[in-house]
């Protein structure tokens, strides 16, 4: 891992050098992550280098005008039928990393391209699928999470294909 573009040595060197992280948790599992992404022992990779991005840089800290100054911004989307792990990843930030960790936990999952090929991933995120995320935070006590401002009901439909 360490010998990896994005692996915890490579993140090493950027040590004093970054005052604000804002990573991606795509996935929570091995499995998930190789069969919809190529990505071998992505949760893996991606832990240790959230270890060592908070390690550099803490919780999210802002200036009096709400400015983020330094810290980690976790961004999380949020996948029909929980195909992202988010409990897994949230369960982690929780217990590994901090309860204080800035999470944005978002909605925007469309499908497109070739999303009919991997149900569930051929339809939007349901607004029931992302109130379950939200809860999910509240239950691993993440105290800053950032809710999506809004969850449109309305399917997306991709100018492409023409399916929702």
């Amino acid at each position: 891992m360490g010998d990896k573009p994005e692996g915890p040595g490579a993140l090493a060197l950027l040590d004093g050098v970054i005052d604000i992280y804002m990573p991606d948790m795509k996935f929570g599992d091995s499995q998930t992550a190789r069969r919809l992404a190529r990505a071998r022992s992505y949760p893996e990779a991606n832990r240790a280098a959230m270890r060592e991005m908070h390690r550099q840089v803490g919780d999210l800290v802002m200036d009096e005008h709400g400015l983020a100054r330094r810290g980690l911004l976790v961004r999380h989307l949020v996948l029909p039928q929980g195909l992202a792990g988010t409990e897994a990843v949230l369960r982690f930030l929780a217990e590994e990393i901090s309860t204080g960790t800035y999470l944005n936990i978002m909605d925007q999952y469309r499908p497109c391209n070739r999303a009919s090929r991997y149900p569930p991933l051929d339809r939007p995120l349901a607004r029931k699928e992302y109130e379950e995320a939200l809860g999910l935070a509240d239950k691993h006590g993440l105290r800053r999470p950032l809710a999506a401002a809004t969850l449109t009901a309305a399917p997306f439909t991709s100018p492409r294909s023409g399916n929702p």
